[in-house]
């Protein structure tokens, strides 16, 4: 039997060692890393490592855009089909289409003709015009718990290889050294710990033009683009794509937390694996929710990734998006 989901959350917490995924800059020959203050669980101020919420949903993006690409029965605007950050903005047909149109047709024609614009939303700059499009899916950064996350920095050479062996036997010692100035001295980040990760996913608006009430597309295609959604974001977690991946691709130690699932017009709750006990704070938002609208919300715990694995897939298998009640346009 299917069952409906309005949204479903992802509350976790990732065990990554010696990552580089999202740096601040560079300063001489020093790359910085990305750090954040927060208030931990004990109720004090830290200084902890993080990746923003930009870099994840950009990860998220990318998975979703691989899925979508050379598929017939799912539309992509130009702009999508070569992964422009501008979208349904760098799409000149879309906006000679839009000219003379209101807002809400604007955003119709957004939703119909790609699927991408309306999974991750987009700010509609096309024809001198500024119509937002909210994303169904939400990110939080990704924290490092305070007693739980490090971060070191590591001294690298690029070796400058040009001359040959015999060159080289034929200096003199002054110059060589004068030659060994050429080899670039540099320091790169890398962190290992424990990571807090809070993600939400409004997937009964998948479809849905949040101005005229109505969805701009049937209800076929709304499964379709749903399913590609979560498989993205399975894979998200599966491949979190980022910087530095080239030499220090991530080390995925762990993942546990919860997939909160909404199955009435309720959001799925979150909580923050910064409070050690997320899980049971959870637990007993479902019980006390359970007395408003009963079984809307289920909560699938998960001990590892490959358990997580289990719980999109089934989703994948089982589930389909929410249908809004709407008035007639």
């Amino acid at each position: 039997m299917t069952r409906n989901v309005y949204s479903f959350s992802i509350s976790a917490q990732a065990t990554l060692n010696m990552h580089s995924l999202n740096n601040e800059g560079g300063e001489g020959n020093q790359i910085t890393t990305r750090m954040v203050n927060i208030v931990g669980g004990d109720g004090k101020l830290h200084n902890v490592n993080a990746i923003s919420g930009d870099m994840l949903k950009h990860i998220q993006a990318e998975h979703l855009f691989q899925l979508l690409l050379g598929r017939e029965d799912v539309p992509l605007c130009a702009g999508c089909r070569e992964f422009n950050a501008n979208r349904i903005s760098a799409d000149a047909g879309y906006g000679k289409a839009i000219e003379g149109k209101s807002d809400a047709e604007a955003i119709t024609l957004l939703l119909e003709s790609c699927a991408l614009d309306d999974l991750a939303g987009n700010l509609i700059t096309a024809g001198n015009r500024s119509i937002p499009r909210k994303s169904v899916a939400e990110f939080s950064w990704v924290v490092g718990l305070p007693e739980l996350t490090t971060t070191d920095s590591y001294f690298h050479v690029k070796y400058a290889s040009e001359r040959s062996a015999k060159a080289r036997a034929s200096e003199s010692e002054e110059e060589q050294r004068k030659a060994n100035l050429g080899q670039a001295i540099f320091h790169r980040p890398a962190s290992s710990g424990v990571y807090a990760i809070v993600t939400n996913f409004e997937v009964a608006r998948i479809g849905f033009n949040d101005i005229t009430q109505v969805y701009a597309v049937d209800e076929p295609q709304r499964v379709t683009r749903y399913r590609a959604l979560l498989e993205s974001v399975l894979y998200t977690f599966i491949e979190p794509n980022g910087a530095m991946r080239g030499t220090q691709n991530p080390h995925i130690v762990d993942f546990e937390g919860v997939v909160a699932v909404s199955s009435d017009v309720i959001p799925a709750p979150t909580m923050s694996p910064i409070n050690s006990g997320y899980r049971g704070q959870l637990q007993g938002i479902q019980k006390a929710l359970e007395k408003v609208r009963p079984g809307a919300i289920t909560l699938n715990e998960f001990d590892s990734l490959a358990q997580f694995s289990e719980v999109m897939t089934e989703l994948i298998e089982t589930t389909a998006p929410y249908t809004l009640s709407y008035r007639e346009a």
